[in-house]
């Protein structure tokens, strides 16, 4: 992993990077959360989600947005942070101009950023956005949404409502040709203190399904198969409390990790 310094709107912005030995290798641009609520880089979701990424092949960057860090410039709520993420993105485009897809993954504050960048730039193919701010934030700009992902949401989350998230995939996946994918971590809180592993099979297995789906030549846009989010017939969202073993391999890259084996995070919100 490399530090890196890269230009942005407000001055320079403070990363780590990590670039793939495959040619052609994907890219990955992983936001943090809210930077007024210890949000950094270094949380430990970011960080679970950039492993990820990163065992999976990717080239994978994530960095610190305006005024965190040694990041320069001043926090805006939303539109600065956008233009970091845009100048991220470009950064990380430039170093791997024959990268076949880029994925945009982001954990709250950085999920609603990271969804907001999809929405402007069709060079993204996907999508992973934990605990999105439902209930906080407005996601009406998704309309529609221009390409298929995966949200994820902690059960026991005590500052984002899983009902405003459970609502925001349905709204979603009414919308034509829009597949996102939702899993809801059982016992998880916001921070997914005792679940991070979870997470990261969750989001791994989730990638690995999408990158078999796609081969080895860039398409955008891709759609898949919907996946129930219905438990049976009922109306609750279907409750994963961890991803299957259909991968063994790639299990076994995060079984003996724990949560305390994973840099120490900031508070967040």
């Amino acid at each position: 992993m490399t530090e890196v310094l890269f230009n942005g709107h407000a001055g320079r912005l403070e990363g780590r990077y990590h670039q793939s030995e495959t040619p052609g290798a994907p890219v990955a641009l992983i936001l943090h959360p809210h930077p007024q609520y210890g949000g950094t880089m270094n949380n430990k979701v970011v960080y679970t989600l950039f492993s990820c990424f990163q065992n999976l092949g990717f080239s994978v960057l994530r960095f610190n947005f305006r005024s965190v860090g040694r990041s320069q410039g001043n926090f805006e709520d939303g539109p600065g942070e956008l233009a970091d993420a845009t100048a991220a993105l470009d950064w990380l485009q430039s170093v791997n101009p024959e990268a076949r897809q880029c994925w945009i993954a982001g954990y709250s504050f950085g999920a609603w950023i990271g969804l907001q960048l999809l929405m402007r730039r069709p060079d993204i193919d996907n999508f992973i956005a934990v605990s999105p701010p439902a209930d906080e934030k407005d996601f009406s700009f998704l309309a529609p949404c221009p390409a298929s992902g995966l949200i994820t949401q902690g059960c026991e989350d005590e500052i984002v409502s899983p009902a405003s998230v459970t609502a925001l995939v349905k709204r979603l996946n009414t919308q034509r040709n829009v597949s996102v994918d939702y899993a809801m971590v059982e016992g998880a809180d916001h921070m997914y203190n005792n679940h991070l592993v979870d997470l990261y099979k969750i989001a791994g297995h989730y990638v690995l399904d999408e990158l078999k789906k796609r081969g080895p030549s860039r398409k955008r846009r891709g759609r898949r198969r919907k996946l129930d989010m219905q438990n049976g017939e009922g109306d609750e969202p279907l409750l994963l409390e961890g991803a299957d073993s259909a991968d063994e391999d790639f299990d076994d890259d995060f079984d003996e990790a724990d949560d305390d084996s994973l840099p120490p995070d900031e508070d967040e919100e």
